[in-house]
């Protein structure tokens, strides 16, 4: 069975009952997250008995997770197609990293790497996704509804497929293409999905949702409005970066600096999540990684609160980036992503749209990998990380590449290429 506890609020602390289905905070409208009852797993499976490295999926971490796939009844709720998993790609000829002698590596959620698990729609969205319709299937829920930027909706579309769920997908219309092209194939060929497109981000999107399908009985999945599902399949990210390559006997070890691409932060809190259960497991002390939360410059709301020393952000007006996925003007969760970020002694950079579309180009001439502008965003971010000495000699860095550069391809093929439009 499950080793949830109870939930918890990301701010106020209060607590709820893990039998009651809640969105936000009834109290102060924050997230919640899951609290796992660390000290029965610990007593009841000794012996890494919760842990399965067999399993080449995100599930592999068994008890540690809202859902135990040691056990029959929550097995049966779970939906997985092979999310997570995914590996470090050492990124030896990264120029600053050679420079300045530090140890560069891209987490890449975007494609399959033999060996591996892979997230099915080609994005880290996957992993949150699982994790939350397999605990809405366990709650009974049959209509879920999420507004996004894309990558999350075409996610989300899929695993309620799985689950016999009837999904809407709420997106700005200027989607990238396969994405969108994705999900309203999906709705043309099928009863159970629904697309709606709006014009502006994804608070346009919410706004949608919240005027025409809550009342109609959908369940809200937008980043940090479940309660704390999401959060805890992004968690395994953590799990990830700590986990030893051979053996559960062996070290489990984080890497010094993470550069994570940020819109809504629900991966950094998942993570750090992980960072404090992996610590209460003893499987790690209580050193943590500085975290490096990137934003795209035309929309940054975390960076303007870091830089002028604010404990939340401030919504903003949303610009244009050819990364997507960063363009989020404001979120729920930012003042977590704040408070994380000065925890760790990490800090947020802002990088512009040429950055981004360089190392686009140059990750692909060195590494051959193909990455996506979010993760593009990351590597850009590196000498101003190197620079405020944020990331120093011998330090193992992780930059996230968080999704598949095809979702993109109609949106910076002119870029990337040199081509124009016919």
């Amino acid at each position: 069975m499950s080793y949830v506890k109870y939930l918890q609020c990301t701010s106020c602390k209060n607590q709820y009952s893990f039998e009651e289905l809640h969105n936000l905070c009834p109290k102060d409208n924050r997230p919640l997250e899951l609290i796992i009852d660390v000290d029965r797993l610990k007593s009841e499976k000794p012996d890494f008995q919760w842990y399965r490295p067999e399993i080449k999926s995100l599930w592999r971490f068994g008890s540690l997770l809202g859902l135990d796939i040691n056990d029959e009844r929550d097995r049966s709720n779970i939906i997985s197609l092979g999310e997570g998993h995914t590996p470090e790609i050492p990124y030896q000829d990264n120029l600053l990293a050679k420079k300045h002698g530090f140890n560069l590596f891209i987490k890449d959620e975007g494609q399959p790497h033999k060996g591996w698990g892979a997230n099915p729609t080609g994005s880290f969205k996957d992993r949150g996704m699982t994790m939350a319709i397999s605990m809405a299937k366990s709650y009974g829920i049959k209509k879920v509804v999420v507004p996004t930027q894309g990558n999350a909706g075409d996610s989300l579309a899929e695993y309620a497929i799985a689950a016999g769920m009837e999904s809407v997908i709420i997106m700005p219309d200027d989607t990238p293409m396969p994405i969108l092209g994705r999900v309203s194939a999906l709705a043309k060929m099928r009863d159970d999905v629904e697309i709606e497109l709006v014009r502006g981000t994804i608070r346009e999107a919410a706004a949608l949702m919240k005027e025409k399908y809550l009342p109609r009985g959908y369940f809200n999945m937008a980043t940090f409005q479940e309660p704390g599902w999401r959060i805890d399949g992004k968690k395994t990210l953590g799990y990830e970066l700590a986990e030893p390559n051979y053996g559960s006997e062996q070290l489990w070890k984080l890497p010094d600096v993470i550069l994570y691409p940020t819109g809504g932060g629900t991966g950094i809190l998942g993570m750090w999540k992980a960072f404090n259960e992996l610590q209460s497991m003893g499987l790690i002390d209580d050193r943590r990684p500085r975290i490096i939360s990137v934003q795209a410059e035309n929309t940054a709301p975390i960076v303007n609160a870091y830089k002028d020393g604010k404990s939340d952000s401030t919504a903003v007006e949303a610009g244009q980036t050819i990364a997507t996925g960063l363009n989020v003007p404001g979120g729920v969760g930012h003042f977590k992503v704040l408070e994380i970020i000065e925890k760790s002694k990490g800090m947020a950079i802002s990088v512009n749209e040429e950055s981004i579309i360089k190392h686009l180009k140059t990750v692909y001439q060195q590494t051959g990998i193909w990455i996506c502008p979010e993760g593009a965003a990351t590597i850009a971010a590196l000498d101003k990380a190197v620079e405020r000495k944020v990331i120093k000699f011998g330090d193992k860095v992780v930059a996230f590449n968080t999704g598949s550069f095809e979702k993109y391809l109609p949106n910076v093929r002119p870029i990337i290429f040199g081509l124009t439009e016919q």
